[in-house]
């Protein structure tokens, strides 16, 4: 277990070509005003990886400067040992970037089947299309017994879930989940977790969850690290984080 506030922690130079993600001295916020200050953090490939922290501690603005939703004052981040802090939005999206934010993001009118469609506007491959549309369906099988349903008469679960499988079929190899769980039944919050576990599992794909409802992420997450007031105070691989008993400090 490495507490960085009292650490000294120090990234070693080495490069690893396991890790998808990785952000140094990431600094971001709005209208010229930092939320996010020096945090330096970094996500395994086919692995979930989580930020806790209180409302406002930066979570969701990390996410965003990960995505280029957010210009970043300082820091670099790296995709796939990339460095592609002074690229555009679509070139990450091209590189597999996708974020979900915690609004439902689907196309309410419009069928699931048709959302999916949209998701894969990009790939011009129909058999890239079929297998990913497959995938989607495997992964959650609701949306394989509504894909005539227009997606404003669906539950908030089922929009969750479409809204991933937007994601996958836009082919997404790095999903940014923001807050997931926010105004969902814990049973359906369950099925979403054990979905994207299989994702890592079974695609390879890498995942940074944003999460406060922390008690059901914590059995899924892989490595967690700890944000408050726009830093990284702590860091844990998924045991140390399931072992600690203190968690209602970090809100």
């Amino acid at each position: 277990m490495t507490d960085l506030a009292n650490s000294g922690h120090q990234h070693t130079a080495t490069v690893r070509t396991d890790i998808a993600v990785e952000t140094t001295g990431l600094r971001t916020g709005y209208l010229g005003r930092p939320v996010v200050y020096d945090a330096s953090f970094s996500a395994e490939q086919g692995k979930i990886t989580a930020l806790f922290g209180h409302n406002g501690a930066g979570k969701s603005s990390s996410l965003k400067a990960i995505s280029g939703l957010l210009p970043m004052f300082a820091g670099t981040v790296k995709l796939f040992g990339e460095d592609v802090t002074a690229s555009k939005i679509s070139d990450r999206v091209r590189k597999g970037v996708v974020y979900l934010p915690q609004e439902r993001a689907v196309f309410t009118g419009l069928t699931v089947r048709d959302n999916l469609q949209l998701g894969a506007a990009l790939e011009h491959d129909k058999k890239v299309v079929a297998a990913r549309r497959e995938n989607v369906v495997d992964l959650f099988p609701r949306l394989g017994e509504r894909l005539g349903q227009y997606a404003q008469t669906m539950s908030g679960g089922e929009q969750r879930m479409l809204a991933m499988g937007i994601a996958l079929m836009a082919g997404a190899k790095i999903l940014l989940l923001d807050e997931p769980s926010l105004g969902l039944s814990p049973q359906i919050n369950l099925t979403l977790l054990e979905a994207t576990r299989r994702l890592c599992q079974e695609q390879g794909v890498t995942v940074i969850l944003v999460e406060q409802a922390i008690g059901a992420a914590l059995a899924f997450v892989d490595h967690v690290y700890v944000m408050r007031s726009g830093a990284i105070v702590a860091e844990h691989n998924g045991d140390e984080a399931r072992a600690r008993e203190d968690w209602w400090r970090v809100f």
